[in-house]
């Protein structure tokens, strides 16, 4: 479960990116000593003590007039709004400046719980810079140094402190799914047509949608949860107002989502775009199942159907597990196949398979095609296991994990999926040293 969403703002040049690096346990946003390098809200996760939360990186609030200023401070605001809790980060290197007394005065107007931090505490000397930066008004600041991970222990205590109780678990004993995609590919369009009635606003006006709405229905006395979701702009186009809850409500979406809907316009065709909306389903393990829809405005013969599937496998390669449905929201075609297809996915991202079958069938693959030798050793894996659901966890028991090649774990992978189908479902495979 997702305890909130925490935002990281400061000036330029403090360590945000190297903080939120540090945290996230990966280099997902650049590192770089120009200033103003982080221009969009980059997004990740954080587990601390067994608790998760959201943590949105963004670009240093530019007070001078500078290139990319009024779009960098635009991100701000918009991370300040998403956040539950903002931790602000300053340089005890550089000690208060201006720019820090003026932005802690745009934070102690936004009436959310600040954590002030002063990074680059990297030595006991610089310790004694800290105690400046309690003129800024914000309470005890915190000494970190992203550089050396030194406090950040202490900075995640507090902010598990700050967040709110918040439950954004999924739905339970109820199969909910969401619809994702890029603006005006017919989310809501599909919705109105799924439940066969009105109750989403439907307009061409891109960026109609603006916030996920959870809608209840039965089919064969079997209850739903529709979650439509605002569509998702290029980067470039994020700061707009309109889009200014649209990701983070869509990965909430599709956090509290059992099967994701990840639609295609099929009147302007596969995007670039398509690629990193589709990325957010796949990346959660959530099943997905590829829409194509306004299937009524393509020209056709009895070769386009499979021509486009062929574009999209080539296009979606991680993808290759996700059933395609052809619809067309505007008039029903094919609408009603998806409740099925839905079910089908779902139970395959909840399937259980008993161990003794898992390990047949992982013991024929490895006598079918036996690892090949890596640094000089050969795998063995001696058992394995299913440790969870949604997305399907297989921990594989073996003498060295560095041993399991991505390519051989793959090969397992189509091996379960031969076995057991597992539609529309990434498959998780890992490696554990048997002890």
């Amino acid at each position: 479960m997702i305890r909130g969403t925490v935002a990281i703002v400061g000036r330029p040049n403090v360590g945000k990116s190297t903080i939120f690096n540090r945290l996230i346990g990966q280099r997902k946003s650049i590192v770089d000593d120009t200033p103003g390098v982080t221009r969009d809200r980059i997004y990740g996760e954080v587990e601390w003590l067994t608790q998760t939360f959201r943590l949105i990186d963004t670009g240093g609030i530019q007070i001078e007039d500078q290139a990319f200023a009024q779009e960098i401070n635009m991100q701000v605001d918009i991370a300040i709004e998403e956040a539950d809790v903002i931790i602000f980060l300053t340089s005890a290197k550089e000690g208060v400046m201006t720019d820090d007394t003026i932005i802690a005065r745009k934070l102690q107007k936004c009436k959310k719980p600040v954590i002030l931090a002063c990074n680059k505490v990297d030595n006991p000397e610089m310790q004694m810079n800290v105690y400046e930066f309690y003129a800024l008004g914000l309470g005890d600041p915190i000494a970190i140094s992203g550089a050396h991970g030194i406090g950040l222990g202490d900075l995640l205590d507090v902010v598990m402190k700050k967040l709110p109780e918040k439950d954004i678990a999924p739905y339970e004993g109820i199969t909910s799914f969401c619809c994702i995609g890029r603006p005006n590919v017919g989310k809501s369009s599909l919705v109105n047509s799924i439940l066969k009635e009105d109750r989403v606003i439907v307009s061409n006006v891109e960026g109609t949608t603006r916030d996920a709405i959870d809608t209840p229905f039965f089919v064969d006395d079997k209850e739903y949860m529709i979650i439509d979701t605002a569509g998702i702009r290029k980067k470039g186009k994020i700061y707009e107002n309109i889009e200014k809850y649209s990701i983070l409500r869509a990965l909430n979406a599709i956090d509290r989502s059992n099967v994701v809907l990840f639609l295609i316009d099929g009147e302007k065709g596969i995007r670039d775009q398509d690629k990193h909306v589709a990325g957010l389903a796949h990346d959660a393990g959530k099943g997905v199942i590829i829409v194509y829809n306004k299937w009524d405005t393509v020209e056709k013969d009895e070769k386009t159907m499979s021509k486009i599937e062929k574009e999209i496998r080539a296009q979606f390669l991680y993808l290759n597990y996700a059933p395609i449905a052809f619809t067309s929201a505007l008039t029903g075609s094919k609408v009603n196949q998806l409740i099925p297809l839905i079910d089908q996915v779902h139970d395959a991202c909840t399937l259980r398979i008993p161990t003794n079958v898992l390990n047949d069938v992982i013991l024929d693959a490895q006598m079918m095609n036996p690892a090949k030798p890596h640094l000089g050793k050969q795998l063995k894996i001696y058992y394995a296991s299913q440790v969870a659901v949604e997305p399907p966890t297989i921990v594989l028991f073996v003498n060295d994990p560095e041993l399991l090649h991505f390519s051989y774990a793959r090969y397992i992978e189509n091996k379960l999926r031969e076995a057991f189908g597992f539609t529309g479902t990434p498959i998780k495979i890992l490696a554990r040293k048997r002890s």
